[in-house]
């Protein structure tokens, strides 16, 4: 990202989304103002959120994204090999589905579990 398109989505680019949108950004934390992407979120001015990359990455524990409901965030695999692209990102697409339609996610991370 370069000066000019840090916080390229902004207040005013959430805000004139549709409440049943959701922020994808494989491209570049920074190009997300994180703040009024939190903002957003919590007031369910958008649907929601899937971040493969975020602004500070990684992010830190205790980070507000990590606790909200309508933020599903994997950790920065949108530039993996060629032959692994396709699963995927057809592991993302079927995850972001349930997570919407309110069904078990695919993969699930648990550290206390050890996986």
């Amino acid at each position: 990202a370069t000066d000019g398109t840090r916080h390229l989505v902004s207040e005013r680019e959430l805000a004139a989304m549709r409440e049943d949108a959701w922020l994808i950004n494989v491209a570049r934390g920074s190009l997300v103002d994180t703040n009024a992407l939190v903002a957003a979120l919590r007031e369910h001015a958008i649907a929601g959120a899937a971040l493969d990359v975020t602004d500070p990455e990684p992010l830190p524990d205790g980070h507000p994204l990590w606790d909200l409901p309508n933020a599903l965030i994997t950790p920065h695999l949108a530039t993996p090999p060629d032959a692994e692209r396709r699963h995927f990102a057809e592991r993302v697409r079927e995850n972001v589905r349930r997570f919407a339609a309110g069904e078990p996610l695919e993969g699930v991370v648990d550290p206390e579990g050890g996986y």
